[in-house]
């Protein structure tokens, strides 16, 4: 029987798959070449019709001259972030010293001479026409002239009488002041407070700030001008605190606050402390003691720190958000003279 023989058979390709010619690897590397370069061309197309519309927008809007651009911004809070770094810093270099990388007393040259650090600066609390109350001051514990001066050097100890200025820039109020001071060169004058009962509580805050640049000092008091100071107990109790960087040292109280504009101790802000009206805990206005890293705080902060309608209650509100110690001082209660009192009214 004859066999019909079938179609001849193709040969299977290799393994290897057919080769490809060079021409189709050559429009291959082309195409992927000119797809860049279009890709790159719409990127730089969509930057460009960006700033155009940016600055047409600033040019439509006047926001050009008067908004503040995003590096501009980027400086505001860089500068408010080392602001706040500078605060901490400070807080913690005061805490070194007071954790003993510095001498309580040790001499720091200042060019040729050798200068101790203050242990404490008191500023009292005076205002025009209370020279007897200044003059009394003088006469009981604050010594005058050359003792005062060596009140300075040999205690560390730096008093100063604390005034402002006049409304009325210069007139008979600031010619009294300056002409005492100059025979005094006891007082520390405010050139950037106005004189006021009123404003108490910004004068305390002024004296604390110029104070803290103006004295490397270890602590900072206020005191009222009708106060009796015992220097030698104030300084022993002090040194008591040096392992307190961030000390608030006072006769502890609160109180009731009044809502009642006709009341002596009226504070407009009454609504503020809640239904219960009653203050924090805050050392007493007669006198009380600052460390250093409070007091620069305070420097620091100056224009932010909210102030009420009396100077002890302001201060105390300012220690609330920080991590100060606060001291419940009894020998700091001056409306009384007990054994061992450190202050007593006159």
């Amino acid at each position: 029987m004859q066999i019909r023989e079938g179609p001849a058979r193709r040969p299977a390709p290799s393994a290897a798959g057919p080769l490809r010619s060079p021409m189709s690897a050559m429009m291959l590397a082309m195409f992927a070449t000119m797809a860049s370069f279009y890709v790159a061309g719409r990127l730089w197309q969509d930057a460009q019709n960006r700033v155009y519309l940016i600055n047409e927008l600033d040019r439509r809007t006047g926001q050009g001259q008067s908004a503040i651009s995003v590096d501009d911004t980027l400086k505001v809070v860089a500068c408010r972030q080392q602001a706040k770094r500078l605060a901490s810093l400070e807080m913690e270099l005061a805490a070194a010293k007071h954790e003993g990388f510095v001498g309580k007393y040790t001499p720091e040259t200042n060019g040729t001479h050798s200068k101790k650090q203050p242990l404490i600066v008191i500023g009292i609390m005076t205002s025009f026409g209370r020279k007897n109350y200044r003059d009394a001051v003088r006469k009981s514990w604050l010594p005058t002239g050359s003792m005062l001066k060596k009140l300075e050097e040999e205690k560390g100890i730096v008093v100063r009488f604390i005034v402002g200025r006049s409304a009325n820039r210069g007139d008979t109020f600031d010619r009294e002041i300056d002409d005492e001071n100059r025979s005094t060169k006891d007082f520390l004058i405010l050139d950037d407070h106005i004189e006021s009962d009123e404003e108490l509580p910004k004068k305390t805050k002024s004296f604390f700030a110029n104070a803290a640049e103006t004295f490397d000092a270890a602590f900072y008091a206020k005191v009222n001008d009708d106060i009796y100071i015992n220097v030698d107990t104030l300084s022993a109790m002090l040194e008591t605190h040096w392992d307190k960087p961030r000390v608030y040292i006072g006769c502890m109280k609160s109180g009731e606050v009044f809502s009642d504009s006709t009341h002596k101790w009226y504070e407009p802000d009454w609504w503020k402390f809640g239904d219960g009206k009653s203050y924090f805990r805050h050392a007493s206005g007669e006198m009380f003691v600052i460390s250093r890293a409070v007091a620069q705080f305070i420097s620091i902060n100056k224009s932010v720190l909210r102030t009420y309608a009396h100077d002890d209650v302001s201060v105390g509100s300012w220690m609330i958000g920080l991590a100060v110690k606060h001291v419940n001082e009894a020998k700091l209660c001056c409306s009384s003279w007990p054994s061992g009192a450190m202050c007593s009214a006159l």
